[in-house]
């Protein structure tokens, strides 16, 4: 099993599938990734060689932020737009959606599950 920046990464998938297990790594970025190494697209993890394996680490290292910094980053900015109290960090502060979204009806994955209120019959 190959372990790259931090994360166990699965043996029998192919390269380019198996580094989007990586926080902060998609598609797009799994693709660079993969073409800049030299790696063809048929190649499965447990293919590789260790100094494959060395080469991406390297890659991931120098060009992307990735798992840790990127979580401690994303944190860092959304505290930040909370002790501004801007728009986005009052909604972030309140747990409702942040980007316009309706609130009257739905957005249920922020705000929980519904409570009921205590005298409304029909």
């Amino acid at each position: 099993m190959a372990r790259i920046a931090g994360v166990n990464i699965p043996t029998n998938k192919r390269v380019k599938i198996a580094l989007q297990y990586i926080h902060g790594i998609g598609p797009h970025n799994a693709e660079e990734i993969v073409k800049k190494v030299g790696i063809e697209d048929s190649r499965r993890v447990n293919q590789l060689s260790d100094a494959e394996v060395l080469q991406i680490r390297e890659a991931i290292d120098r060009d992307y932020t990735v798992e840790g910094d990127l979580r401690r980053e994303v944190s860092m900015n959304i505290k930040r737009l909370m002790d501004l109290a801007c728009y986005r960090g009052l909604r972030h502060r309140k747990g409702l959606p942040v980007r316009g979204q309706r609130t009257h009806t739905n957005a249920r994955t922020r705000k929980g599950p519904a409570k009921p209120i205590a005298g409304k019959k029909k």
